[in-house]
């Protein structure tokens, strides 16, 4: 077992199998040292979290939403490594994407959940720039995305 996986076993998680793609695109690309991995929603084997944050989803479900899509991205990583996470060089870039209602503006804290959990599984490799965007709809009414770029060795 890789050092990264160690520390998520420590943490209570086990990475699932990686999310087949929905439509007409790969799970990842990799384009020399880095990986562009595909929007993960915030799906898990209970089915995830949906609905519009700020209405249907409060900021501590959401924030669990993101931390959602960060073992998802885990989980690409590792299929694109692979299987060895240890291969993982640094997270360069998160795009954060929560489904936000009109009076939601806490979008940075709600992405602040993967963010975290990336810094918590890689330590100082965990730590990348960063967007956090509210929109209007997501992919089958998930309540949060996030896509990355990933150096690996």
């Amino acid at each position: 077992m890789s050092q990264i996986e160690d520390r998520l076993a420590a943490l209570g998680i086990t990475l699932p199998q990686p999310n087949a793609p929905v439509a007409n695109y790969v799970p990842f690309v990799r384009a020399g040292d880095l990986v562009h991995i595909s929007g993960q929603v915030s799906v898990d084997a209970s089915g995830g979290v949906r609905g519009v944050v700020g209405e249907d989803v409060d900021f501590d479900t959401a924030v669990r939403a993101a931390r959602i899509c960060g073992v998802n991205l885990l989980a690409q990583m590792k299929a694109a490594c692979e299987g060895d996470l240890d291969r993982v060089v640094r997270v360069v870039k998160l795009g954060g994407f929560v489904q936000a209602g009109p009076a939601f503006f806490d979008i940075p804290k709600v992405v602040n959940g993967c963010s975290d959990l990336m810094v918590e599984a890689l330590g100082d490799a965990g730590r990348h720039a960063r967007s956090a965007v509210g929109v209007y709809r997501l992919p089958m009414n998930f309540a949060v995305e996030v896509d990355a770029v990933v150096q690996v060795r």
